[in-house]
């Protein structure tokens, strides 16, 4: 065996390798440095633009892993690996994971168009998913409610976005429903009078518009009257607590008898 040749082979192929290695190296940290910034001005144009800080924060990192992705393959290139047969497994492996994670990836694309249409904030209270409460947290999979009986509920986002939202805090009043069985001796017209002006005087009941007092049914046991004061949202269970109160108190005071099912008995002699 030639010395000389097996030498000077592998010095030059030490220093070659050492070259490649050592520059990419430098590639990537130059590259992470670019990227880092990049995602910063992105990040920071967006906020200046009063992006939600949630899909400004998704976006970045969206950005960041497309980036990452090229340096990673440019790198490769230059090292002098075929890259084909890597993008070709690497686009495998998403189609896989995407078929594995779809309902994942659902919540994920259906967080990021809420962040956008924005049909609800924090601090909302509404309905979404089945799960009435109190919007604690968008988040990009999930979405954080609290029950109004103190219970944290997260609901996957895909089921809030293919679903029914009712957001009750974007109107400045909620109505509250309530309704007072009488008994048939019970004169409708004088209840009405008497209810109204008990609920008008419920504290934190909105005077536009105004508190509904009417005759809703009729049954076996009297008149059935609606009861219907509006609220704010913060106020709506302390107005529903004392609309059954002022109820109860008009129905004493007026000395009204307790509803009874009128049942009319006939007897036939044969």
């Amino acid at each position: 065996m030639d010395t000389a040749f097996l030498q000077n082979f592998l010095s030059t192929t030490v220093t070659e390798l050492a070259i490649k290695v050592l520059a990419s190296l430098a590639f990537w940290i130059v590259g992470r440095w670019l990227i880092g910034r990049v995602v910063g001005l992105v990040q920071a144009a967006m906020g200046r633009n009063h992006v939600d800080p949630t899909l400004t924060k998704y976006l970045g990192n969206i950005v960041g892993v497309a980036l990452n992705i090229a340096l990673v393959m440019g790198i490769l290139g230059y090292a002098g690996i075929q890259t084909t047969s890597f993008a070709a497994l690497l686009a495998g492996a998403g189609v896989a994971i995407g078929a594995a994670w779809s309902g994942m990836l659902g919540n994920f694309a259906a967080g990021a168009f809420m962040l956008v249409l924005r049909p609800f904030k924090v601090g909302d209270f509404v309905s979404v998913g089945g799960v009435v409460g109190t919007v604690r947290e968008l988040g990009l999979f999930a979405t954080t409610i609290v029950t109004p009986d103190n219970v944290m509920t997260m609901v996957g986002n895909g089921k809030i976005f293919g679903d029914t939202m009712q957001n009750f805090s974007v109107l400045p009043a909620r109505r509250v429903d309530r309704t007072a069985q009488l008994a048939g001796s019970v004169d409708p017209i004088d209840a009405i009078r008497r209810l109204r002006e008990a609920v008008s005087k419920i504290p934190n009941v909105v005077a536009d518009p105004g508190v509904e007092v009417a005759l809703l049914d009729m049954n076996l046991n009297g008149p059935v009257i609606a009861v219907r004061p509006y609220a704010n949202n913060q106020h709506y269970w302390q107005v529903y607590f004392d609309t059954n109160e002022a109820i109860v108190r008009v129905c004493q005071e007026a000395g009204w008898p307790a509803p009874t099912p009128t049942q009319i008995t006939k007897i036939q002699q044969g």
